[in-house]
């Protein structure tokens, strides 16, 4: 690196940090609600059950199919 583009790049730097910056927001504290976890998740316990059940019924074709074909 020759000195021209040295100085050049001090220049740039101490340009950067001249740029004034605005203080950032103090955090707002997050309050905290009671959740009913049964009422937000009722239909993933059905879900839960019809994937089992599928799953169940595809391994039932899976075996029945080995018995059946050689």
């Amino acid at each position: 690196m020759s000195k021209r583009s040295r100085k050049r790049a001090s220049a740039r730097r101490k340009a950067r940090g001249a740029v004034q910056r605005r203080p950032t927001p103090e955090p707002q504290p997050v309050v905290q609600q009671e959740v009913d976890f049964r009422e937000e998740y009722r239909y993933v316990l059905a879900d839960l059950k019809r994937i089992g059940m599928l799953a169940a019924v595809m391994v039932a074709v899976l075996v029945g199919l080995s018995l059946l074909l050689p």
